[in-house]
């Protein structure tokens, strides 16, 4: 398939992670979207565990990519199925890249983007509660923390206010009727930038994605193999903040009570940063792939022993 093809997804920090899952013969693909990842972990010559829970994504994966080399499960990753799937797996490689792949941002019925008309929905795997049912229900107090949380909006209190006042007379559908909240709030000046950010925020909430994942970043560092390595692409403030917190927390020696006399806890570390620094994607992918800009590729080695 060609990078011309409405089923493509460029694959993000490919190179690097290749370079970071470089000897591992056994792979999970947590996120598998548009599959480009997944194929490279192939053309490497490991086996690859591929998940995701959206069922269009992982059939334009299935077309592209065959069944040789790979074993696709439907679940979210964050789920008992999909983690239990994983640690019999045994992977000495998990890579997670968050977020929501090109085809899905591209397809307006799935309801990611903010061009108009596209309905509100948002959601991944098609189940739940969609963004406008969330929008015409969640209460002022749950529609601020989402903007100002995942969002990182100032004015969150005034966009709830705002939102809870319009669906009062017009319950949201559409892109549009939150584009025009946003406007009315942030004012004329504001834009591409404010809107992506404030559907994100909104995408992270229908999809519980936050909440899902600091649950589940535990259990995939503990079903790697003894220095196995956990790689984790986020495009949001939330998310690496998530990230960069339980890999720091994984590494330190101690992690008792600053009050504590004695060590109680586990009094070594249980892996280490591979590499100390956060990597992301060079001008050259970015000029190439403008979804790239936002990436932040971290990874953690577990110990040997």
């Amino acid at each position: 398939m060609t990078s011309d093809s409405p089923e493509y997804h460029r694959p993000v920090l490919v190179a690097e992670v290749l370079g970071a899952a470089h000897g591992a013969r056994k792979i999970v693909d947590g996120t598998l979207g548009g599959g480009g990842h997944a194929a490279a972990f192939l053309e490497a010559g490991a086996e690859v565990l591929a998940i995701d829970r959206d069922p269009k994504a992982m059939a334009a994966a299935r077309r592209r990519i065959g069944e040789g080399g790979i074993h696709y499960l439907e679940a979210d990753f964050t789920s008992p199925e999909a983690l239990d799937a994983i640690r019999d797996f045994a992977p000495e490689f998990i890579l997670l890249d968050l977020g929501v792949s090109s085809r899905q941002l591209d397809e307006d019925e799935r309801g990611f983007s903010f061009r108009p008309g596209v309905p509100l929905d948002m959601r991944m795997g098609g189940a739940g509660v969609s963004a406008a049912a969330l929008l015409n229900t969640a209460s002022e107090a749950r529609l601020r923390s989402i903007f100002a949380e995942y969002g990182d909006e100032r004015r969150a209190g005034r966009l709830a206010r705002e939102v809870v006042r319009r669906r009062g007379g017009h319950p949201f559908a559409t892109s549009d009727d939150l584009v025009n909240a946003i406007r009315a709030v942030l004012g004329p000046r504001s834009g591409p930038p404010d809107f992506a950010r404030l559907f994100q925020a909104v995408r992270i909430a229908v999809n519980d994605e936050l909440e899902g994942l600091t649950r589940s970043l535990p259990l995939l560092r503990d079903a790697l193999a003894p220095g196995g390595r956990l790689a984790v692409i986020s495009y949001h403030s939330g998310e690496d903040r998530i990230v960069k917190q339980a890999f720091r927390e994984w590494c330190q020696q101690c992690v008792c009570p600053p009050e504590a006399v004695v060590c109680t806890c586990r009094g070594r570390p249980l892996g280490s940063l591979e590499p100390r620094k956060p990597i992301h994607p060079s001008d050259v992918e970015i000029a190439a792939n403008a979804r790239a800009r936002s990436a932040t590729l971290r990874i953690f080695r577990r110990a040997e022993a």
